[in-house]
C-alpha cells in the first residue's frame, strides 16, 4: 500500500519533550497526513559541531517511549542506519519512493534556517513545509518554499533547557513524557 500523504518530523530528541508531543498531535489533527514519521537524526551535523549529543540508539529509545503511542505516528531509525551526516534530502527521497507527498514538519525556530540545509535547492522542489509555532518565533520560511502553519498553541520548551534542569522525577514530569523519565535519568551523571 502506498502512503499518499506523509509527514516527516525529524530531530535529535535529546530528550524528546512535551513540545514535540504537542507538535505531533497538532500535525495529526490537520488531516494532512496518512502517517507522520518521526525520524531520529543519526548524525545531526549542524548540531553536533556545537554541543555534545547522546548516542543515536539512546535517543531513538527515548523517542519510541515518548511518541510510540501517538495517533498516526511511527518512530523510525532510518537516519541512524544510514552512515554519515543525516540529511533531510536523503530521507525525503527515500520516503517519496512510498508516498505521493512528503511534508517536512519543523518548529518556527528552524523555519528561517531551512535554506542552509544540505541541497536545499532540490529539497524545496520536493516538499512542503509545515511550520509549528514557537513562542517569539515567526512561522515564515525563506522565499521559494511552499509552507503552511500547523495550528497550535506555542509551547515554550526546548531539549537544551531540559538538559540544564535538575533531573529529579518531579522536575522532569513537567517537561517530558512519563515513560521517558527512567531512561533519561539513567543517562545522567
Amino acid at each position: 500500500m502506498t502512503l499518499r500523504r506523509l509527514g516527516l518530523f525529524g530531530g535529535t530528541f535529546d530528550p524528546p519533550h512535551f513540545g514535540h508531543v504537542a507538535a505531533l498531535e497538532a500535525a495529526a489533527r490537520t488531516n494532512n497526513f496518512d502517517l507522520i514519521e518521526v525520524t531520529v537524526t543519526g548524525d545531526p551535523y549542524l548540531k553536533s559541531a556545537r554541543v555534545a549529543i547522546r548516542p543515536a540508539q539512546l535517543r531513538l529509545a527515548m523517542a519510541q517511549l515518548a511518541f510510540g503511542g501517538l495517533d498516526l505516528v511511527e518512530v523510525s531509525d532510518r537516519e541512524i542506519r544510514r552512515a554519515g551526516p543525516s540529511y533531510t534530502i536523503d530521507t525525503v527521497r527515500e520516503l517519496l519512493a512510498g508516498a505521493d507527498h512528503v511534508d517536512v514538519i519543523v518548529g518556527a525556530d528552524l523555519a528561517p534556517q531551512i535554506d542552509s540545509w544540505h541541497d536545499a535547492e532540490t529539497l524545496r522542489t520536493l516538499v512542503r513545509v509545515g511550520v509549528v509555532p514557537r513562542p517569539g518565533g515567526s512561522t515564515a520560511v525563506p522565499d521559494g518554499w511552499r509552507s503552511y502553519e500547523i495550528p497550535m498553541d506555542p509551547v515554550d520548551l526546548s531539549s537544551s533547557f531540559i538538559r540544564e534542569v535538575d533531573p529529579t522525577p518531579e522536575n522532569l514530569a513537567k517537561f517530558i513524557p512519563a515513560p521517558v523519565i527512567p531512561l533519561y535519568q539513567s543517562l545522567q551523571g
